[in-house]
């Protein structure tokens, strides 16, 4: 018997960063493995949601500078997350709501205007070859695909499993955030930082830098003043660790962190938080409060 055609996503433009995400791969960091998955976690379940894909299917995500795919079916598609102009063919579509694409059609998300990742849902989700139970690009790791380059192709789930799409009432997307506040817990190694670095963290104004990515939101401001000297031997690292490197500045560690380090943690940020850190364009106000 001859098996089904697969259907494909081909890429027309790949963007500054597209890669594939879903839900992660939670559970095997005893083994030196990452979690990775959507950085907006909640901006990735709504897009699969409005096009009636299970929360954890796979879908693009897009930094900054979105991206164009076309398939080889007709496939419903959603752009969410960051704001953005939405074409097909290049006529204008809706963001953040079901549009359907022919097939052989351009579905263009163009540069963010608010926020910095999109989200693209496709019915029937992004089915490439899954590693470890995900199917999530790990940047750090070089864990599942690669990132998106021009002309590569990515195999389309079927829809026919799909559940109805919600009704045409418009859907309310989290927004941007003008100031990022991030809730930190005292971390395992705040003993390693004065009385001073610690009042610092907690009352001064940082921004966020431009040299974040998905391994970690890079921060610019005051350094924390460390009250002991000396090294630590690597130990483990959990999402929403505050590590502080030895230019004093905290870096908070998002899905593609390391699953171990040297260098002490004075907090770790709560999880729900980290959805508006992924959306924190470089030079976003950005404060750390008592969790």
């Amino acid at each position: 018997m001859t098996p089904p055609a697969v259907s494909r996503l081909y890429v027309v433009r790949a963007g500054a960063l597209t890669t594939v995400q879903d839900a992660g791969r939670p559970g095997w960091a005893h083994l030196g493995v990452g979690r990775a998955g959507a950085l907006d976690a909640p901006a990735a379940r709504l897009a699969n949601r409005l096009v009636g894909n299970p929360p954890d299917a796979a879908v693009l995500e897009t930094t900054l500078t979105g991206c164009a795919v076309r398939p080889d079916r007709p496939v419903v598609a959603v752009v969410g997350g960051a704001g953005c102009r939405v074409t097909v063919d290049g006529r204008p579509v809706a963001w953040g709501a079901p549009v359907r694409v022919p097939s052989g059609a351009v579905l263009e998300a163009g540069p963010a205007v608010n926020g910095l990742r999109g989200y693209l849902a496709f019915a029937g989700g992004l089915v490439p070859e899954p590693v470890l139970g995900s199917r999530s690009a790990d940047l750090l790791s070089g864990l599942g695909p690669a990132p998106l380059s021009e002309g590569d192709a990515l195999p389309l789930g079927d829809p026919a499993g799909c559940g109805p799409p919600p009704s045409g009432d418009p859907v309310p997307w989290p927004g941007t955030p003008a100031e990022l506040v991030l809730p930190v817990h005292p971390g395992p190694r705040h003993d390693w930082f004065t009385g001073a670095a610690l009042r610092t963290l907690l009352t001064a104004a940082y921004r966020v830098s431009p040299h974040s990515n998905r391994i970690g939101l890079r921060t610019e401001g005051p350094a924390l003043e460390r009250s002991r000297t000396g090294e630590l031997p690597s130990e483990g690292m959990v999402l929403g660790a505050v590590q502080v490197p030895p230019d004093g500045r905290p870096v908070v560690f998002l899905n593609d962190h390391p699953t171990t380090g040297g260098y002490p943690v004075i907090g770790v940020v709560a999880e729900r938080a980290l959805a508006a850190a992924a959306q924190a364009v470089p030079g976003t106000a950005l404060r750390f409060v008592r969790a």
